[in-house]
C-alpha cells in the first residue's frame, strides 16, 4: 500500500471512531443534545461520506500501481518526519565532513646517467642546475600532499607540501650565501597554504614558501619538454617565501602581485621585502602568455658566524651574527616574459625573454645579463617525442657564470614513454662560449664548449596530473 492510501485510511479510522463516540459523549449535556433519530441520520451521512473517501483512496492506490516505476510518485511516510519541538526552529542540515577529502599523495623518482666529452676533472658539468655529475645520478625523490581549494563546492582553504630529497634539494637550497640555516629547510620545497578571498571572482592567496614562476621551465622533470635545464632556470630565482597573489579579471586575463623575503631565502637577510608583478594573457586556449617584473635587494646586511664563540655577538636561534657597516643597498630587477603556443595536438612552441640587473651601491655601474631561449616539441606518435631548445645568455659582469662572456646551448630531446607515469629520455647537448670556461681533464686547461650524452628516466605516480 502506497504512503498516501495509508495516511487516507488512518484518516478514515480516526474520524469513525470519534463518530461512534459522540453520542455518549453527549450525554450529559441536556441543554444541547438533539434527538436520537438526528443523530442516527448524521451518523449515517457520515459513514456513507467515510465509505466514498476509502472507495476513492482505492482508486488512486490502484491507478498508482499501474504507473511506470519512473513516473511514481514519491511520498514521505508522516512518521518518518520528526517534529520540531515548540519554540525551535529547523537547522540546516549538516553537510559531511572528513578533513583530509580531496587530499591526494603523489611521488616522483628522477635519475639519469651523464658522459661529459670533456671528462671534466671531479666529473663536474659547468653551469648545469641539475645534471651536474658524469656519472650515474639521483636526480630527485619527492613527495606531494596538496588539497586544493574548491570555492565553488563552499571550501575556500587549501595547501600543499612538497618535499624534495636528492641532488636537486642542494642545488636549490644548499647556498649558505643565501640561507643562514639551508639544513632547516632544505627538504621543503614548497610548503604554502591557500585561501580564496571572497571578491569579485575571488581573489587567491598563498602564504609560505612557493617555487618561483619566474621562467618558463620549473622544478618537475616529467612537465618540461627537455630532460636538462636551461641557463635561465639555473640563473632564475628557484623558489620564495612570502605572500602571493592572483585575481583573475576574466578568462584571458589574470593579475599577480608577490611580497617576498628574497630570491632563495626562507630567512630574510636584510629589511628590504622584494616584489613582484605579473600580467597572465590567455587570448586563446592554445596560446598563454606571462609578463613579469621583479624587483629586490640581495645584498645582506648581517654575516652569520657559525662556531663563533664571542659572548658579545648577538645570536638567531643560537646562530652568531654580527651587522655589515655600511651594507651596499643596489636593487635587483628582473624583466621576464614567456609564451607558449600548442600549434596542434602533437606540435607545442614556446619562446622566452629575459633582462636582468643589479647593482652593489645605489650608484655602482650595473651587472646585467640578457636573453632568451626557443623551444619546440613534436609528438611523433603516442609513445615517442622530439624537442629541441637554443638559448643565448649574455653575461656582462659576470653576474651569472662569473665571468663576462656570451652563453650559448643547443639542446636535442628524444621521449619514450614506456607506460603511464613512466618515461625515459635521451639527450645530446652542447655548451658552448665566446671566452675559454669549462672544465676539461686537466687543472687550469679551459674549453669553449661542453658536450654531454645524457639518459634520464622519471618515474611518478598519484592522482595529480601534468604540471606539478
Amino acid at each position: 500500500m502506497s504512503g498516501r492510501s495509508r495516511s487516507i485510511n488512518t484518516i478514515c479510522v480516526a474520524m469513525s471512531v470519534m463518530l461512534m463516540l459522540a453520542p455518549s459523549s453527549l450525554v450529559g449535556q441536556s441543554d444541547a443534545t438533539p434527538q436520537a433519530s438526528d443523530l442516527t441520520k448524521q451518523i449515517a451521512e457520515l459513514k456513507a461520506m467515510i465509505q466514498r473517501l476509502q472507495n476513492r483512496a482505492n482508486e488512486l492506490e490502484a491507478k498508482v500501481s499501474a504507473m511506470p516505476p519512473q513516473q511514481k510518485p514519491v511520498v514521505q511516510a508522516a512518521e518518518q518526519v520528526a517534529p520540531t519541538p515548540a519554540g525551535q526552529t529547523a537547522a540546516a542540515p549538516e553537510p559531511a565532513s572528513n578533513l583530509l577529502s580531496g587530499t591526494s599523495v603523489n611521488f616522483m623518482v628522477d635519475g639519469y646517467y651523464q658522459h661529459g666529452f670533456n671528462n671534466p676533472i671531479g666529473r663536474v658539468n659547468l653551469l648545469r642546475a641539475y645534471d651536474v655529475i658524469d656519472a650515474f645520478a639521483l636526480n630527485q625523490a619527492v613527495v606531494v600532499f596538496e588539497n586544493a581549494p574548491d570555492p565553488e563546492h563552499g571550501k575556500r582553504y587549501g595547501l600543499r607540501l612538497d618535499l624534495q630529497f636528492g641532488q636537486a634539494t642542494a642545488t636549490l637550497q644548499g647556498n649558505a650565501a643565501n640561507e643562514p640555516r639551508p639544513e632547516v629547510y632544505r627538504n621543503i620545497f614548497q610548503a604554502y597554504g591557500t585561501y580564496v578571498i571572497p571578491v569579485g571572482s575571488g581573489l587567491t592567496a598563498d602564504f609560505g614558501k612557493w617555487a618561483s614562476s619566474l621562467g618558463i621551465e620549473s622544478n618537475y622533470t616529467q612537465s618540461q619538454l627537455n630532460y636538462s635545464r636551461s641557463y635561465w632556470f639555473n640563473f632564475l630565482p628557484f623558489y620564495h617565501t612570502g605572500v602571493r597573489m592572483n585575481y583573475q579579471l576574466n578568462k584571458a586575463v589574470g593579475l599577480n602581485y608577490w611580497i617576498t623575503n628574497g630570491t632563495q631565502q626562507t630567512e630574510p637577510f636584510n629589511g628590504f621585502r622584494d616584489q613582484c608583478f605579473g600580467l597572465n594573457l590567455q587570448p586563446t586556449k592554445n596560446l598563454s602568455w606571462n609578463i613579469n617584473y621583479y624587483v629586490g635587494q640581495e645584498h645582506p646586511d648581517i654575516v652569520f658566524l657559525p662556531g663563533s664563540t664571542n659572548p658579545s655577538l648577538p645570536s638567531d636561534q643560537g646562530l652568531p651574527f654580527a651587522p655589515i657597516p655600511g651594507a651596499p643597498e643596489g636593487k635587483l630587477h628582473v624583466f621576464d616574459s614567456y609564451a607558449t603556443w600548442n600549434v596542434s595536438p602533437k606540435l607545442t612552441l614556446a619562446l622566452e625573454a629575459d633582462y636582468v640587473l643589479q647593482r652593489l651601491y645605489e650608484n655602482s655601474p650595473p651587472s646585467h645579463a640578457s636573453g632568451g631561449a626557443g623551444y619546440a616539441r613534436y609528438q611523433l606518435s603516442p609513445r615517442v617525442a622530439v624537442a629541441s631548445r637554443f638559448e643565448y645568455l649574455s653575461d656582462r659582469g659576470g653576474l651569472f657564470s662569473g665571468k663576462t662572456q656570451a652563453l650559448k646551448e643547443t639542446t636535442f630531446t628524444i621521449e619514450q614513454k614506456i607506460a603511464e607515469g613512466l618515461i625515459m629520455r635521451q639527450e645530446w647537448r652542447r655548451d658552448f662560449s665566446n671566452q675559454p670556461y669549462f672544465l676539461t681533464d686537466t687543472l687550469g686547461i679551459l674549453k669553449r664548449e661542453q658536450d654531454t650524452a645524457t639518459m634520464g628516466i622519471v618515474w611518478w605516480f598519484g592522482p595529480k596530473k601534468a604540471p606539478w
